[in-house]
């Protein structure tokens, strides 16, 4: 099977900071769930990270963050491929400050997958990835309607 046949969409990744004084509360998870069910996505790896006042990172547990009794993130427990190693969560670790903890995520567009197979069948290749940050797409649009006020 040669990488043209494989039906796969792209692979990002994201690292969510809680800064130090805050904690994850798990609010958000069941955005994930619904994502992961609906087959618009599929987690390949998900890590939480704490950078330590030292700078060191350590991994952290999946806990009961809304405290409800129960795992917020059972459904994702094992979700390790092995994609992310000790470089990758040291490179995390360049991103958040001191103290902060943070969730990593590896996850497949799988909503996308179709179309990246039938390009790469037609010999189509990707040769570059980007992406816009939330603010700046917003003060560009802001910029855009100012110029037209």
């Amino acid at each position: 099977m040669s990488s043209t046949d494989v039906e796969l969409g792209p692979i990002d990744y994201l690292i969510v900071e809680w800064p130090p004084d805050k904690e994850p509360t798990g609010e958000g998870l069941r955005h994930l769930v619904d994502l992961t069910e609906r087959g618009l996505i599929r987690v390949i790896d998900l890590a939480f990270v704490k950078k330590e006042e030292d700078g060191t990172m350590r991994g952290m547990a999946i806990t009961d963050l809304d405290e409800d009794g129960s795992l917020d993130l059972v459904e994702f427990e094992g979700a390790s491929s092995g994609v992310l190693g000790e470089d990758d969560y040291e490179e995390a670790g360049a991103a958040l400050e001191p103290g902060a903890s943070a969730a990593i995520l590896v996850y497949e567009n799988r909503w996308a997958a179709p179309f990246a197979a039938a390009v790469r069948k037609s010999g189509a290749q990707l040769v570059a990835t980007g992406r816009i940050p939330i603010n700046a797409l917003m003060d560009a649009l802001d910029q855009l309607e100012a110029a037209e006020a």
